[in-house]
């Protein structure tokens, strides 16, 4: 052979060599990342191409498959009260992401869950029959939130202390998740609700922090009952009326100007939401003290999933006296979701101690048997210790048997809990925020529940905007489904 044929041969085969490298690569290293492209179409057809899993709840799918009449799609995700349990299930879209428990069970749902895969499904690398979701809501408490917030803006979230099991998720305006699952239709539904100025997209249990008001004074009150700043829910403060913040010569005013708030008792200030009380405790604390104790109830916390990732409820740091005083009444810079300032009330109402929230009990193959059980998992932390609890107990029923959350009163059970008012915009130009935040217990049965609701928005005159006036009444619904023998 000479020298150019054997030179010919050689580059030819260091060709054939880079070739089969190249596909190797391409294969085995490249392959996974198309195959998981979003723009990759097979995933689509492949995820469609069989009915999906379900999502329940109270022992009833409220999701379904419907086959298609067009396009290379063969199914499409169904939803039963698709508004009512928007919040929970989000959407399965052929055109879109999916989102809450459609998008975090996806491959569950869509049979690529390797836990779902047998012997049989390994080998010949078919997929397998998809999982279900169960969860934890229970329908009447959520239908409950759902009519009680009516046509007002805002949502709602209820616990069981005992279990973390999370009852109810609602947010208003809600939406029609069915809207978006075919891509035919998809796209116009999708416009329309992304342009509404009420944002129905928005999840407002989970994924909306808000000013939660006069509702964290709970939080400053376990702080100070646990430092020992006060010793009991009965001892008199060292709280003049009115109280100037500190560093400034603004004189801070109470809703009520005729409330004995001058040195009140904690149960007192609870009672009559006493602003100047607990912006001096919180001055007195120290931010630092405040800001432990919010974040052992869950402030602060940008991983908090229920399984849904919660958007972080936020205790401020780095301020000045003044400011750190407005936090003690739940302004500056606080802010909190339904689900935060429920868990607050879990924690109180269950002796000091909170059992991880979750909205998911258990995920099942298609035969119904168990690859995850998030009940047997549910963790807790003590957060305050059961004095504290008892003591928070006592003055929380205060408020709702003769103070401003009278309208939570539940015949047949005992209700604790805190009203808040929360100003909205610079120098409180706009609506404020009605939060109401509570536990309730059946006398009878011992069930309990805890609930936190806010209303972000309502046809209702500025002067009648009141945590008891518009959120307590939706609290009192949910409560009353949650504790019904």
């Amino acid at each position: 052979m000479n020298k150019t044929i054997r030179r010919a041969s050689v580059f030819a085969l260091l060709l054939v060599f880079a070739l089969l490298v190249r596909a190797t690569w391409v294969q085995f290293y490249e392959g996974q990342a198309l195959a998981d492209d979003k723009d990759n179409r097979r995933n689509a057809i492949e995820t469609y191409s069989a009915p999906l899993g379900n999502i329940i709840v109270g022992g009833r799918s409220v999701t379904g498959s419907a086959p298609t009449k067009t396009g290379d799609l063969k199914y499409k995700r169904t939803y039963t009260d698709g508004e009512l349990y928007a919040a929970v299930t989000g959407y399965a879209s052929q055109a879109y992401a999916p989102t809450q428990l459609e998008g975090i069970y996806a491959d569950l749902l869509n049979g690529t869950d390797s836990r779902l895969k047998s012997v049989m499904d390994t080998i010949t690398n078919q997929r397998a029959d998809p999982g279900n979701v169960v969860t934890t809501i229970d329908p009447d408490v959520q239908k409950a939130a759902l009519d009680a917030l009516g046509d007002k803006k805002g949502g709602a979230v209820a616990i069981d202390p005992k279990t973390g099991k999370i009852l109810a998720v609602v947010s208003t305006p809600s939406y029609d998740p069915s809207s978006l699952t075919d891509a035919n239709t998809a796209g116009a539904a999708w416009k329309k609700l992304t342009a509404d100025p009420e944002k129905p997209l928005v999840n407002r249990a989970l994924r909306q922090p808000l000013p939660p008001g006069s509702t964290f004074k709970l939080v400053v009150a376990a702080a100070a009952l646990e430092d020992g700043l006060y010793s009991s829910v009965d001892e008199k403060t060292a709280s003049p009326d009115p109280y100037t913040l500190p560093g400034t010569s603004r004189d801070l005013s109470n809703e009520n100007p005729n409330a004995p708030c001058t040195n009140a008792t904690i149960r007192t200030a609870l009672e009559y939401s006493c602003n100047n009380v607990f912006a001096k405790m919180a001055v007195q604390l120290g931010q630092d003290k405040v800001k432990a104790m919010a974040e052992k109830f869950g402030f602060n916390d940008d991983k908090l999933d229920v399984p849904v990732r919660a958007y972080t409820s936020v205790y401020p740091s780095d301020m000045y006296p003044s400011q750190t005083a407005l936090t003690g009444i739940g302004q500056f810079d606080v802010t909190a979701t339904p689900l935060q300032m429920a868990m607050v009330s879990a924690a109180i109402a269950n002796g000091g101690k909170l059992v991880s929230p979750h909205m998911v009990s258990q995920i099942t193959n298609s035969g119904g048997d168990v690859l995850q059980d998030y009940d047997d998992e549910a963790g807790s932390k003590e957060i305050v210790s059961s004095s504290t609890a008892e003591q928070l107990q006592s003055a929380m029923q205060t408020v709702v048997d003769q103070g401003t959350g009278t309208n939570a009163q539940v015949p047949g059970a005992t209700v604790g809990g805190k009203t808040g008012t929360a100003q909205h915009g610079e120098n409180n130009s706009q609506v404020p925020y009605a939060w109401f935040t509570s536990y309730g217990k059946s006398d009878s049965s011992g069930k309990e529940v805890a609930v936190a609701v806010v209303v972000e928005q309502s046809n209702a005159a500025r002067s009648e905007v009141s945590g008891n006036g518009l959120a307590a009444p939706v609290a009192k619904a949910m409560m009353e489904a949650a504790l019904k023998d």
